[in-house]
């Protein structure tokens, strides 16, 4: 049995991840260079930080549901989780816009090791976006077998996205002033 009529009804949706994957980088990139002369309370960061460690929990409980056969159960979390991940970057993109950077006062082998969570947090929060794009496009079209493959892959990087944004608030948030 061909699952042709599945592949073409996922392949609609590649013009919008593809345009989506190039946009949001750069609406991001272009929006840090946006300085708006309001000040956002300093709180933000902590809650912002929270929403990327529930997004990892959340992450973990739908992969058990589907695991337990719970597809139902499952999609409502992924789908929580992208809402999850848009409030994120909104409310980053805000304080970001309205706040100075915080810069890293830690020193020696600390100094490094933030860096590289940062650096890697960053790089692989625009390497996501495709992914799971892809991996909620292959769902919604009903392409399971497909949509597994990439799974394995969007998984542990979006769940590394998430804890790492966490970790690197904790490393920073010292330094706030």
């Amino acid at each position: 049995m061909s699952n042709e009529p599945t592949i073409l009804n996922e392949k609609k949706y590649n013009k919008w991840i593809v345009i989506l994957s190039i946009v949001i980088p750069i609406v991001v990139a272009v929006l840090f260079g946006v300085k708006i002369d309001v000040k956002l309370p300093l709180f933000l960061p902590p809650v912002y930080a929270t929403i990327n460690g529930i997004t990892a929990m959340v992450l973990i409980l739908a992969v058990w549901a589907i695991k337990n056969k719970n597809k139902e159960l499952h999609e409502r979390l992924m789908k929580l989780a992208i809402l999850l991940s848009i409030a994120f970057l909104i409310m980053y993109v805000a304080y970001h816009m309205t706040s100075d950077s915080t810069k890293f006062g830690g020193e020696g082998t600390i100094k490094y090791f933030y860096y590289f969570i940062l650096l890697t947090h960053i790089l692989l929060s625009i390497v996501v976006i495709p992914f799971v794009l892809i991996t909620y496009a292959r769902a919604i079209t009903n392409n399971f077998e497909r949509h597994k493959r990439i799974a394995k892959i969007t998984f542990p990087l979006w769940l590394y996205v998430a804890v790492s944004g966490v970790i690197v608030y904790l490393m920073i948030s010292p330094y706030y002033i």
